[in-house]
C-alpha cells in the first residue's frame, strides 16, 4: 500500500460531479488541496473519460485550453487550477485518460500479457485504472492523492473510474478514502426558491455505482439554505454539517475562504484522521490577495485580447487568471474586450474600431490560417498608436510578421504555417522548427514544455523580469522565426532580446522606442499564479496604467 513522506498510508480524497458539466470540479479539487497542503504531500490526479491520448490536438473551443507541464505533458486545464492553488509542478503522468488506458491494455494484450485469458474492461480496464493511480501514489509519496473524475455521474466515459474507484476503497479501507460530489442546487425563475431534487438524483445516481458522498457541495447562486441542507444530507445518508456551500463568487481564489468557514477542513481531518490546518503566514497572503480583488480599485483598465477561440472564453483561461494576478498585484481591475479576429479579416469590423478606448492588446496563442490577418492588423495598429502590447506564441511570431511586412518592406512576408500550393509565401520569416518539417503525427510532437530563455543584457524583457539574463518558461510551437531574417530585421529596429542558450531560436522580441511593446514565444500565463503574477503580465497592465493615466 502507498505511504506517504512520513511512512503513513497514502488517504486518497475523490472529487466526483453530478448534474451538469461545468460546475467546477477542478477548482473545487483544488481548493480542497489548498486548505490541507500546509504539512502535507497533495498530489493532484485528474482521470479524464475521453479517448483522446491527451487533449493536445483537440479546439479550444470543444474542450477549453490545453495546459502545458514543465516535463512537456498537455494535459487538461484543471492542472492550472491545480498548479495555481497547490503551488506544485504537476506531471503529465497525472492525467490519465481512456485513452492511455485502452492504449496500454492493447499494447500489453499484443506483448502476450493477457495470454490464455478473454480481455475485458472489468477486471482488466478497472485495472490499469488502479495501477496507475497507486503507482502515482508511491512515486511522489504522496500524503494526500487528489483524484478528481471527469465529466459527470451516469455518463458512460467514467464509468471505468467510477467502478475502479469503488474497488479501491475497500483495497486501501475506508478510514483512507473520503469522497466529495459536487451537485448543483439551482434556483428556478419566477420560483426563487433552491431546489434539492437535482442533487438527490445525482446522489443517487452515485449509490447505485456502490460509491456513498462523505461530502456533498452545492454550487448555488447563494449560500445554501439550511433546511435545504437538511433535505440534502436525509437523502444523501451523510450528516448535516457535511452538506458545504458552493456559492457564486467574484473570484475562484475566494472559494478556499468560502470551504473553510463553511468547516471543510475540519470534516475532512476528522473523517481521514489527519491534521494540516493552512499555515497562518501563507494563508494571510492568499486572504489579503482575495481582498484585494474584492476592493473596488479605482484603478481600471481595458484590455483587448483578440483571438479566434473566443466563443469560449475556457479557451484562453490561464491569461484570464493571469490578469486577475496582476491587477490584484497592481491594485486595478482588467476589463477584457474580446474581440474575434474574423471579424476584422472579413472586414466587418475595423482594427482601429475593435481598439478604440482600449488601454492595451494581448494577442495569444493558435494555430491555423483563420483569422490571422485580423490579428495582424491588430498588432499593426497597436505599433502605430503605440497602444501597450503583448503576443504570446502565435501573437509573437505574427508580430513579427507585421513588422517585416511593413516596416522592413517584405512584401508577402508570413508564416510557413499558412503555405500552400495556391497561396506561396515569398518570404517565410516564420519557418519550421529544425526537425519539425519531417513529422507527421500531430499529437505530442511539438516543442513541449519547460525550457531557459537567455535575455538580453539591459533589454526592456531583462528589466520587466527583474533585470534577469536567464528565465525558464513554458513552450508549445512547432515554428520559429527564420535565423535568415533576424539580422535584416534588427536592422530596422526591432530587438530580439531572448532566445534558446546556444541556439538562434528567438523567444523574445520588442521594439524600444515603444510604449511597452513585447511578445514571447512562450505561455507565461501558465506559471503566473495569485501570490507571484507573471512579470510580462504584470508589465502590460503597468503599461496600460500610464497609458489610462492611473498610474
Amino acid at each position: 500500500m502507498p505511504t506517504g513522506k512520513k511512512g503513513h498510508p497514502t488517504k486518497y480524497i475523490v472529487v466526483t460531479g453530478g448534474v451538469l458539466s461545468g460546475l467546477g470540479k477542478g477548482v473545487a479539487a483544488a481548493s480542497i488541496g489548498r486548505l490541507l497542503c500546509s504539512r502535507l504531500k497533495i498530489v493532484p490526479v485528474k482521470l479524464d473519460g475521453y479517448l483522446n491520448t491527451d487533449p493536445g490536438t483537440m479546439n479550444p473551443v470543444e474542450h477549453g485550453e490545453v495546459f502545458v507541464l514543465d516535463d512537456g505533458g498537455e494535459v487538461d486545464m484543471d492542472f492550472g487550477h491545480y498548479e495555481r492553488f497547490l503551488d506544485i509542478q504537476g506531471k503529465m503522468e497525472w492525467n490519465l485518460t481512456m485513452g492511455k488506458v485502452f492504449q496500454e491494455i492493447l499494447e500489453r494484450e499484443r506483448r502476450g500479457d493477457f495470454l490464455g485469458k478473454t480481455v475485458q474492461f472489468i477486471p482488466h480496464a478497472t485495472n490499469v485504472i488502479k495501477e496507475r493511480i497507486h503507482r502515482i501514489a508511491s512515486d511522489e509519496k504522496a500524503d494526500i492523492l487528489l483524484v478528481e473524475i471527469g465529466g459527470t455521474v451516469g455518463d458512460l466515459e467514467n464509468l471505468f473510474y467510477i467502478e475502479a474507484i469503488r474497488q479501491m476503497r475497500h483495497e486501501v479501507g475506508s478510514e483512507n478514502m473520503l469522497f466529495v460530489h459536487l451537485t448543483y442546487v439551482p434556483v428556478p425563475s419566477g420560483v426563487r426558491e433552491q431546489k434539492s431534487k437535482p442533487t438527490q438524483q445525482g446522489i443517487k445516481l452515485l449509490n447505485e455505482a456502490g460509491i456513498y458522498p462523505d461530502v456533498v457541495i452545492g454550487r448555488c447562486e447563494e449560500y445554501i439554505d439550511e433546511h435545504i441542507k437538511e433535505k440534502i444530507a436525509l437523502f444523501g445518508n451523510i450528516e448535516k454539517d457535511c452538506v458545504i456551500s458552493g456559492p457564486d463568487v467574484e473570484s475562484v481564489y475566494e472559494i478556499p475562504l468560502v470551504y473553510e468557514k463553511e468547516g471543510l477542513s475540519g470534516i475532512i481531518h476528522k473523517k481521514l484522521g489527519i491534521y494540516s490546518p493552512p499555515a497562518l503566514g501563507e494563508w494571510s497572503q492568499w486572504v489579503e490577495a482575495v481582498k484585494r480583488n474584492h476592493k473596488a480599485p479605482e484603478k481600471v483598465v481595458q484590455i483587448a485580447l483578440g483571438g479566434k477561440y473566443t466563443a469560449l472564453e475556457d479557451s484562453y483561461a490561464s491569461l484570464v487568471e493571469a490578469f486577475e494576478h496582476a491587477g490584484a498585484h497592481v491594485g486595478a481591475r482588467v476589463e477584457l474586450k474580446w474581440i474575434e479576429t474574423s471579424q476584422i479579416e472579413r472586414g466587418e469590423l475595423s482594427a482601429s474600431e475593435a481598439l478604440s478606448g482600449v488601454d492595451g492588446l494581448i494577442i495569444p496563442g493558435g494555430f491555423g490560417s483563420r483569422g490571422i490577418e485580423g490579428k495582424i492588423e491588430l498588432i499593426r495598429h497597436a505599433r502605430e498608436a503605440g497602444i501597450p502590447f503583448l503576443g504570446i506564441c502565435y501573437g509573437m511570431q505574427l508580430a513579427v510578421v507585421e513588422y517585416a511586412r511593413n516596416v522592413c518592406g517584405l512584401t508577402g512576408a508570413n508564416t510557413e504555417e499558412v503555405e500552400s500550393p495556391e497561396y506561396p509565401v515569398p518570404h517565410k520569416v516564420i519557418c519550421y522548427l529544425p526537425g519539425q518539417k519531417a513529422i507527421t503525427r500531430k499529437g505530442g510532437t511539438m516543442r513541449l514544455g519547460g525550457h531557459d530563455v537567455e535575455v538580453r543584457k539591459g533589454s526592456r524583457a531583462s528589466a520587466v523580469y527583474g533585470n534577469s539574463v536567464r528565465i525558464r518558461e513554458r513552450f508549445r510551437h512547432r515554428y520559429e522565426v527564420n535565423p535568415e531574417y533576424i539580422e535584416k530585421m534588427e536592422s530596422h529596429g526591432i530587438v530580439f532580446s531572448g532566445k534558446a542558450p546556444g541556439i538562434p531560436i528567438m523567444q523574445l522580441v520588442e521594439l524600444p522606442d515603444h510604449p511597452y511593446f513585447l511578445a514571447c514565444q512562450f505561455h507565461p500565463e501558465l506559471t503566473s499564479n495569485l501570490l507571484r503574477p507573471a512579470p510580462l503580465f504584470q508589465g502590460l497592465v503597468e503599461a496600460a496604467l500610464v497609458r489610462h493615466g492611473q498610474a
